[in-house]
């Protein structure tokens, strides 16, 4: 792998919760080891009111966040991507555009916060919980000695990481 800035793509069909909270969280523990950017396959125009509430309380800058297309990362003057993830089961089914570089890919599913029901403190919980899943799992991908990895041992990683996580 290289020495320049890792850049990963989280992928979910909306890009209004899990995989925002994923770049958010992806920029803070990579300290310019990675570089993450988000992005749906249906982009709702809109990021999840409770997932904007609570990065913004946990203090990541939010003023650049906005819900969009794939096809934004598809072209030829994107960021050659390293990893993509995508983050919603409806996501991990779907066709994806070709990825210059052929970046590695894993399915990391996450419940949806936006599938939380209750009142609003309920709602925010549940958020609340979904954004740790999201930060623990990528805690110990931030740790992964990438440079000293051969392909297939990441991607054997990377699959481990997620089917660990599914049986706690």
């Amino acid at each position: 792998m290289s020495d320049q800035p890792y850049n990963v793509l989280f992928l979910c069909t909306h890009n209004s919760a899990r995989s925002m909270m994923a770049e958010c969280i992806l920029n803070r523990l990579g300290k310019g080891r990675f570089r993450a950017f988000s992005a749906g396959s249906q982009p709702s125009g809109r990021i999840n009111p409770f997932v904007h509430d609570l990065l913004a309380h946990l203090g990541h800058d939010v003023s650049a966040l906005r819900s969009k297309s794939w096809d934004v990362f598809a072209g030829a003057d994107a960021p050659q991507m390293d990893f993509i993830f995508t983050v919603c089961d409806s996501a991990a089914g779907e066709v994806c555009p070709i990825w210059p570089g052929h970046p590695m890919t894993a399915h990391w599913g996450f419940t949806d916060p936006s599938s939380a029901g209750g009142s609003d403190a309920e709602k925010a919980a549940f958020t609340a919980e979904i954004y740790r899943q999201i930060e623990r799992r990528l805690q110990l991908f931030v740790n992964l000695p990438l440079a000293s990895l051969d392909r297939l041992a990441v991607k054997r990683r990377l699959v481990e990481m997620a089917q660990q996580e599914a049986l706690s």
